[in-house]
């Protein structure tokens, strides 16, 4: 039922219903939105990436050739986003504390503890390349498959498995590095 559903919004939005277009939206922006910041490491420009991303989704719907394959071209078009938006920062980013997690920072020890773990982590991620980000990305946040992945950035499924497995030996280098110097 829901595939169908799927495909008929795909349907009226390529026949130019803007209701139909508006519920993909609604469906899919949380999920671009979190593969966007995931990579950028940046609210404001992960929104403005997600906003792109439907825009151009929008625009070249009628390129779509399956209506089934929509959640993984439009994660293409997120990914390859992101990969322009890094090559324009020159990977120079920068990681940036909302002041209300700042403020709950201050109030509650045990959120310090959380928020160092993530920032660590943040940190961590940074130090990825972005082929080395997105696959990790895409595997343990959004919870793709290493086919689905493969399908999305086109490359063979065993590049992803060992974009993977170095990524994950290095975000572990990276965690674990300085631990004993304490």
């Amino acid at each position: 039922m829901l595939e169908q559903e799927l495909t008929h919004l795909i349907q009226e939005a390529r026949g130019g219903n803007q209701e139909a277009f508006t519920a993909l939206v609604s469906r899919y922006k949380g999920t671009i939105f979190r593969q966007a910041y995931a990579m950028i490491n940046d609210r404001s420009e992960a929104e403005d990436i997600a906003q792109e991303a439907f825009v151009k989704a929008y625009l070249s719907l009628a390129k779509l050739e399956n209506d089934f394959a929509f959640v993984s071209w439009l994660t293409r078009i997120v990914t390859n986003l992101c990969y322009d938006k890094l090559k324009k920062l020159n990977k120079a980013n920068i990681i940036r504390i909302d002041i209300e997690e700042q403020d709950s920072l201050l109030s509650k020890a045990a959120l310090i503890d959380q928020m160092d773990l993530r920032l660590e982590i943040k940190e961590a991620m940074q130090q990825l390349s972005a082929d080395h980000r997105i696959v990790l990305v895409l595997r343990d946040v959004q919870g793709y498959s290493y086919d689905e992945i493969a399908d999305i950035l086109k490359i063979p499924i065993g590049t992803v498995k060992s974009r993977i497995h170095k990524a994950r030996m290095i975000l572990k280098n990276e965690l674990t590095r300085g631990d004993g110097n304490e």
